[in-house]
């Protein structure tokens, strides 16, 4: 797991001092993986204590793990060529990669046992990706309605309940016009799954159901850069595929508990 998604699966453990430090990390990890507990401490201007509770709190028995850890993710990150094609297949593979290590069973649950399903989409790739997903799961008798715009979305909002579900598709995930319907769902209890691209992003703390599609920008002149939106698609239909595998394993769970006829 990346570090930018450990950090979102812990969002709500952090304090303001463990940001800090992140931002550092974040920053600089070339060069985090090769500094001692004291030596981050002092880059960070923070305790030693407080660089080893960071680590304990995303998960780690102490700092000597969560410095492996940051070597890992360093040492593993593809150098990409700077060319528009390159960096297409590089988040292809990665998003591949990400996809092989999800466990998708409590989001397929989710939509199984939902009595309604929305999906909301941010913008009009966000939008065709929901209108590739409705088509997907129609096929499994699960009707997917699809919100089209952002006072849709809040009006229908108003109306959802804990046993209803959305999926909202955004690319950054910090789309400041969405967070007071965002709130509302919270508030109300009602379950979403979020599906950004994998960063560190607001919409992802909000939720435990995270989806994440890899994106990395091209530029192509100096005024013009593009990222990869196919590896969103990537995620819906693997969430769509492991959905047809949900319901075939309940089936034949079902089949040996009935037992012969």
């Amino acid at each position: 797991m990346k570090i930018e998604a450990l950090i979102n699966e812990h969002y709500n453990q952090l304090l303001e001092m463990d940001f800090h430090i992140l931002k550092y990390i974040l920053h600089n990890k070339n060069i985090c993986y090769q500094l001692g507990i004291n030596e981050l401490a002092d880059k960070c201007n923070v305790s030693r204590s407080s660089i080893l509770r960071l680590a304990q709190k995303l998960g780690f028995s102490g700092y000597s793990e969560f410095r492996v850890y940051l070597k890992w993710q360093t040492q593993g990150e593809v150098i990409q060529e700077m060319n528009s094609t390159g960096n297409l297949y590089d988040d292809i593979q990665e998003t591949i990669k990400y996809t092989k290590t999800k466990d998708y069973e409590a989001i397929c649950k989710l939509i199984d046992t939902s009595e309604r399903i929305f999906v909301y989409g941010t913008g009009n790739l966000q939008l065709n990706c929901a209108d590739e997903l409705q088509r997907m799961f129609l096929s499994m008798q699960r009707h997917l309605y699809v919100i089209r715009a952002q006072k849709e979305f809040e009006i229908i909002t108003q109306s959802l309940t804990a046993n209803d579900l959305i999926l909202i598709i955004s690319f950054s995930g910090d789309t400041p016009i969405i967070f007071s319907a965002v709130q509302t769902l919270v508030a109300k209890g009602v379950p979403f799954v979020s599906i950004t691209n994998l960063k560190s992003n607001r919409l992802a703390t909000m939720t435990p159901y995270n989806l994440y599609a890899i994106s990395s920008e091209t530029k192509i002149s100096d005024e013009v850069h593009i990222h990869t939106f196919s590896s969103f698609f990537i995620i819906g239909e693997t969430l769509f595929r492991n959905y047809v595998d949900y319901r075939q394993t309940l089936s034949i769970s079902k089949k040996k508990d009935e037992g012969p006829n």
